[in-house]
């Protein structure tokens, strides 16, 4: 008996694969339905009312359940988060989760792990043989201390739902990630100013080229790593020109080295006067900010996107192979401790272009790995003999990846597929058939352990 840990786009994507595989499993959700971030109903999403898709439907979307043809290329979230509970009620996945559930505590046994969930108050004690945790890593922000007293109104970007907050205020955006330009944008329409805090240089891509999905370009014919940096990069140069030219700074590594921004309104914004650049924060007092340049401003408002931080928690960091100043747990695939064959971390992973898709076989591999661990084979003793050479090596297809903590779980999405998919065709050697498991046979065969 598995638990899975999260009923978001990684947690459903678990629970597919253990069903698919006859492995029984009781699912933990802190929300009342699916989705997790997507459903801006959860009172823990961090979801805004203006948000959508950055990536293409097409190349996001699950292969065995896409998404209706009348959804747009980039769907708004309130159809992202239909979307999964569609899937979920498809494959009836609702029966085998706990809602309104926390897992408050995850300890190793001497064989199995110890769980403890919470529900209205009330807490229950379980025993499973391993865990799959799929709680997503956007939800503890990360929010650095300004350098002095701010008195006006501080958010972070976790916080931001509606632009209704902007309303006549002088708003200051710090950060120039996705959901940063993203706020910006939205903050144009209602408020008084609205300036631009960047320390650093980024990449730009439009969400269209030639009408269609710019992540849709590319994919026919592989390319050289530098040579589709240049090229791609040459592209969208003469699209959209170099972030210099908007005042913002350009970047100081090549395209593809970090997290693209798929915003190009915020350069047209920047461009007409809606917004206005600013370099990095100085100082702060009152409602004055003191940039790096020297000049000053006054703001109502300022908004921190400065991204999140992983955090697990229901379990002691030393469990998932975190050492101390490392960015991220030291994983194989990101995903299967040197150690122990009991605990699978399931995305706790950033790649351009991976998709929902590519999160599906993260997780079909963990479900093979557990069904070949079952059967005791050959093929099972191999793969963990691989684990333990390969744990802690990025896949990383050559590019050097900026040293930021958001960038330590980061991979190449062909590269990482590629190998998810060798280990997969590998484990489904000789694999016994297994008939499936009912919601309630899970909770039987729980309860029972």
């Amino acid at each position: 008996m598995h638990a899975i840990i999260g009923a978001g786009p990684m947690g459903l994507a678990a629970a597919r694969q253990l069903q698919r595989y006859g492995i029984p499993f009781v699912g933990f959700e802190l929300h009342a339905d699916v989705g997790g971030l997507w459903d801006i109903n959860n009172p823990h999403s961090t979801m805004y009312e203006s948000a959508h898709l950055i990536s293409s439907k097409g190349t996001t979307q699950f292969d065995e359940f896409p998404m209706p043809a009348e959804v747009p290329h980039y769907p708004r979230h309130q159809q992202i988060g239909q979307y999964f509970r569609d899937y979920a009620q498809h494959f009836g996945l609702h029966e085998h989760y706990q809602f309104n559930t926390r897992v408050v505590q995850l300890e190793r046994l001497n064989r199995g792990w110890r769980l403890v969930s919470e529900s209205n108050g009330v807490q229950r004690e379980w025993q499973f043989d391993g865990v799959l945790i799929a709680n997503g890593t956007l939800h503890k922000p990360n929010q650095p201390a300004l350098p002095g007293d701010f008195s006006g109104e501080l958010l972070h970007s976790s916080e931001y739902h509606s632009a209704e907050v902007f309303a006549d205020k002088r708003v200051l955006v710090i950060g120039c990630g996705n959901s940063a330009c993203d706020i910006a944008v939205d903050a144009v329409h209602r408020a008084q100013s609205v300036d631009l805090s960047v320390r650093r240089g980024y990449h730009f891509l439009p969400k269209f080229i030639l009408g269609k999905p710019t992540d849709t370009f590319g994919g026919a014919i592989k390319l050289p790593r530098r040579l589709k940096q240049l090229i791609d990069g040459l592209l969208v140069r003469a699209l959209l020109g170099k972030p210099s030219q908007y005042g913002l700074p350009d970047p100081d590594y090549r395209l593809y080295e970090s997290h693209p921004v798929m915003n190009s309104l915020v350069l047209h914004h920047i461009g007409h006067g809606d917004i206005q650049p600013r370099g990095d924060i100085r100082a702060v007092s009152g409602r004055t900010v003191t940039f790096a340049d020297g000049k000053q401003a006054n703001y109502d408002l300022i908004l921190q996107a400065t991204g999140y931080k992983l955090d697990y928690p229901f379990i002691n960091r030393a469990e998932l192979n975190w050492p101390q100043g490392a960015g991220a747990p030291q994983l194989y695939l990101n995903v299967f401790h040197p150690l122990h064959d009991d605990l699978f971390m399931l995305g706790m992973i950033e790649a351009s272009g991976l998709g929902w898709q590519g999160r599906a076989e993260q997780a079909e591999l963990v479900a093979l790995a557990i069904r070949q661990q079952q059967q005791g084979s050959d093929v099972a003793k191999r793969f963990r003999e691989l684990v333990l050479a390969r744990c802690g090596k990025r896949l990383d297809g050559g590019y050097s990846y900026l040293e930021l903590e958001r960038m330590a779980y980061y991979v190449h999405k062909d590269t990482y597929r590629a190998a998810l998919k060798q280990h997969i065709a590998e484990l489904r050697q000789n694999l016994a058939p297994v008939p499936p498991t009912s919601p309630e046979e899970s909770l039987d065969a729980c309860r029972q352990s």
